[in-house]
């Protein structure tokens, strides 16, 4: 059961998760981190890294946001692959925690 990168990750996108994860299966857009669900193994090791507590497993996902499972399939297939940890946007606090923010995806 892959792990998924949910709503408040977008405009955070914090990168702590990617320094974990044994397979690079994260991939960055630009104000967005999605995990491939091919790549991932499952180690658990991402979700409490993530400051935005943004990262669940697939079968956790919270109501009304099941949609992020197949959008993170979706976009790993056209993102790169990150594998080192980067800066956060500098406004990421503002961000994080607020909801709606799906209309403000860049892909």
């Amino acid at each position: 059961m892959p792990f998924v990168v949910t709503e408040n990750c977008i405009k955070c996108k914090y990168t702590d998760c990617v320094e974990v994860c044994p397979v690079d299966c994260f991939h960055a857009g630009p104000n967005f981190l999605v995990i491939d669900p091919d790549e991932c193994i499952d180690c658990t090791l991402c979700e409490p890294e993530c400051p935005a507590n943004a990262i669940y497993p697939e079968d956790d996902v919270p109501a009304g946001q099941e949609h992020f499972i197949a959008l993170n399939a979706e976009l790993a297939k056209g993102w790169p692959v990150l594998t080192e940890r980067l800066d956060p946007p500098a406004d990421a606090k503002d961000w994080d925690g607020k909801s709606g923010k799906l209309a403000l995806l860049q892909r």
